[in-house]
């Protein structure tokens, strides 16, 4: 068993990690999963939270918004919809993700008045921003639903 595996960590806009690690921490859609080498093959989707990744070069953290994980016996890969390392994240970058998650529950709720499924998944993504936003130590404006 080798003692690191490859991580990968790429928005549209740029790659932002690429190292050997132990073990990556993923907020998955579907509950918390630790990849660390020779994980069993799995992909996930992401919820907006905190990656946390652990390697020789110590711990780095990353606020993703939404995408997948590809974890394979050798590597870890994330493909996130929006991804900023935690040292950079702002209050005004915060505020920029409630006010794009807000307009998306505003618009799934409009377009689906009498299917409760995606306006309770677009209630949710607001709900994991806060508690993200909560984590990392910024305030969220909550919109009333």
């Amino acid at each position: 068993m080798a003692d690191t595996m490859q991580f990968d960590l790429v928005s549209p806009e740029r790659r932002l990690a690429s190292a050997q690690v132990a073990s990556v921490q993923i907020p998955g859609a579907d509950g918390d999963m630790t990849a660390m080498p020779d994980h069993a093959p799995t992909i996930t989707t992401l919820r907006p939270g905190i990656l946390k990744v652990s390697g020789p070069d110590g711990t780095s953290e990353y606020v993703v918004t939404g995408g997948f994980a590809e974890i394979t016996a050798s590597g870890v890969s994330v493909l996130a919809e929006r991804a900023v390392a935690k040292g950079d994240m702002t209050q005004d970058a915060m505020d920029d993700m409630m006010e794009e998650a807000h307009g998306t529950y505003k618009k799934v709720k409009e377009n689906f008045q009498n299917e409760p499924g995606p306006v309770d998944d677009a209630a949710k993504l607001m709900s994991d921003m806060v508690a993200m936003g909560d984590e990392i130590g910024l305030s969220t404006k909550q919109p009333s639903l």
